[in-house]
């Protein structure tokens, strides 16, 4: 299933660049064609792949709120890159 991420910063789209792949209870947040976070449906983990730009911190922050989780700055995205999962 792929769906069209929605923006939390008042945006009325993402014009397609921002999609959730989701297959075996793994959502992937595809940012353009880069894959840059994960969501595991079965333990509820996110993993988050780096700080890439201002435009995909803006998807990684609107796919953390999708499942529930806070967002985070630019800081916290950079300092989070393939640690542990939130």
């Amino acid at each position: 299933m792929i769906v069209e991420l929605t923006p939390t910063n008042g945006r009325k789209s993402f014009g397609g660049k921002a999609k959730i792949v989701t297959q075996n209870n793994v959502s992937e947040l595809q940012s353009y064609n880069t894959i840059v976070a994960r969501y595991f449906h079965e333990t509820n983990k996110i993993d988050i792949y780096g700080y890439f730009s201002q435009t995909t911190a803006s998807h990684i922050n609107a796919f953390l709120s999708y499942y529930g989780f806070e967002t985070m700055t630019k800081k916290e995205i950079e300092n989070y890159g393939n640690k542990t999962q939130i």
